[in-house]
């Protein structure tokens, strides 16, 4: 193998990381920081998950999070903002009553 294609194999290799390590929410793992001290900031985040026994991929999540350390976050909604509010009502459709 010549060394352009080991070096085009390494770099595709990286990327597929990259997205593989991506950051993902699921309402199961944000509920898990109901509790946590709002405002936090990342390292108060990762601080609480840990104490608590959070599941791994919600600390991993915490430290994907961007910024500065000490950036404050007011609540979930500004760690994911799709996160659905109690006004969110999915399961109900107007249209079919």
């Amino acid at each position: 193998m010549h060394k352009s294609e080991i070096f085009t194999t390494f770099a595709r290799f990286f990327d597929f990381t990259r997205i593989i390590t991506r950051m993902y929410w699921t309402l199961e793992l944000a509920s898990r920081l109901d509790d946590a001290p709002w405002p936090a900031t990342k390292d108060e985040l990762l601080d609480y998950a840990n104490r608590e026994g959070l599941p791994l991929e919600v600390i991993e999540n915490l430290q994907e999070l961007e910024g500065d350390d000490e950036e404050q976050y007011e609540s979930i909604l500004d760690i994911w903002p799709d996160f659905p509010t109690n006004d969110d009502d999915f399961l109900y459709n107007e249209e079919e009553y």
